[in-house]
C-alpha cells in the first residue's frame, strides 16, 4: 500500500492487472491465464439455521448435498499452475464456517471458537513457538499442517486387546507378547518419526480408510484403583507398532524381559502416518483406542 505500511490483497480482471502493470512502465509480456469471459461470483455465505447447529452431545447429520464453494475446483491453482505448490490459497477450500465462532446461541459453559477467513494459514505466525517443522519438540512448538482428510463414521478405527485382557496375572520378568486387534485401519503406514513428525495432513487409502500405525505404552500404577493420573512423561514400556496387521487384523509386540512385579495399565496410541492421533468425523463415537489394567506378580 502506498498509504500506509502494509500490503492490501484484492481481487481483479486480468484486464485490469495487465493496465495496473502497464501503467507502472513495466516491460515484458504477461502469461495469460485464459480466465473466463466475466469473473465468476464470490462463494455465497453458507448459513446454518440456529436449530441445525450440532453440539456434542447432538451429532451432526450428513448434508444432503455438498456445500457450495468447497471443493468444487478444476484441480489448478488461481492462475494456473499445481495447488499443491502454490503459495496462494485456493478459495475453493476456504472453509467459510471458520469465521463463525459458534456463540449466536452458546451452550453453558460454552467459550467461543477462535475465527478465521483463510483457513488459520497464517496461525502460528504470532505464536511465540518455534514451527513444529517435523521434528518432536520437546520444549513445544506450532504447526501449520491442516488436520487433513476425516473418515466417514462408518469407517472410524477402533482396537481391543486380544493378550494380555483385563485383570490377567503374569508372572514377573518374564517375556510375553502383546496381541492387539485393529479395525479400520491401514496399518504398516509410518513415516520418519524424526524429520516427518505431523509433518502432512491426515491421509485415507480407496476405500476410506486411515493410512496409519498404532503403539502400545505400559505404565505402571500404585494400585488398580489409584485416581491420581498418571504423567505421561514416565513409562515402563513403549512400542510403535509399525508393520502391517496379521490376516486377522492383529498388531503384536513382544515384551522380551517383562515387567517387574506391580500393577500396570496397557494403552494403545492409533495413529495416522505422521503420528498424529487420528482424527474422528464426529464429536459423539466410541473410544479409537483401547486400555487394559493387569498384574505382574
Amino acid at each position: 500500500m502506498v498509504s500506509s505500511p502494509g500490503t492490501s490483497v484484492t481481487c481483479t480482471t486480468v484486464a485490469e492487472r495487465d493496465e495496473r502493470i502497464a501503467a507502472t512502465g513495466a516491460q515484458g509480456a504477461v502469461p495469460s491465464v485464459n480466465p473466463p469471459a466475466d469473473d465468476p461470483p464470490p462463494p455465497p455465505t453458507i448459513e446454518t439455521p440456529v436449530d441445525d447447529l450440532p453440539t456434542e452431545d447432538q451429532p451432526a447429520t450428513e448434508p444432503s448435498t455438498p456445500p457450495p464453494g468447497n471443493n468444487s475446483g478444476d484441480g489448478e491453482a488461481v492462475g494456473g499452475g499445481d495447488p499443491q505448490t502454490s503459495l496462494t490459497l485456493d478459495p475453493d477450500v476456504i472453509a467459510q464456517g471458520f469465521d463463525n465462532d459458534g456463540q449466536r446461541v452458546p451452550s453453558a459453559g460454552q467459550v467461543a471458537s477462535l475465527t478465521s477467513k483463510n483457513n488459520f494459514i497464517n496461525f502460528c505466525k504470532n505464536i511465540n513457538l518455534p514451527i513444529t517443522n517435523g521434528a518432536q519438540v520437546a520444549s513445544g512448538s506450532c504447526n501449520p499442517a491442516p488436520m487433513g482428510v476425516i473418515p466417514s463414521t462408518k469407517n472410524m478405527p477402533s482396537s481391543k486387546f486380544v493378550f494380555p485382557t483385563n485383570g490377567v496375572t503374569i508372572p514377573p520378568e518374564t517375556s510375553f507378547t502383546i496381541q492387539m486387534a485393529i479395525r479400520n485401519m491401514e496399518t504398516g503406514n509410518f513415516v520418519n518419526a524424526q524429520q516427518n513428525y505431523f509433518s502432512a495432513p491426515q491421509q485415507l487409502n480407496d476405500q476410506g480408510i486411515i493410512r496409519g500405525h498404532s503403539h502400545v505404552v505400559i505404565e505402571l500404577l500404585t494400585s488398580l484403583d489409584q485416581i491420581v493420573p498418571t504423567d505421561p512423561n514416565v513409562f515402563a514400556f513403549f512400542k510403535g507398532l509399525n508393520g502391517q496387521a496379521n490376516g486377522d487384523g492383529i498388531l503384536t509386540a513382544d515384551v522380551e524381559r517383562g515387567l517387574p512385579a506391580g500393577v500396570y495399565k496397557l494403552s494403545s496410541i492409533n495413529s495416522a502416518s505422521n503420528h498424529q492421533p487420528v482424527l474422528a468425523p464426529v464429536a459423539q463415537h466410541g473410544s479409537l483406542d483401547d486400555a487394559v489394567y493387569v498384574r505382574e506378580f
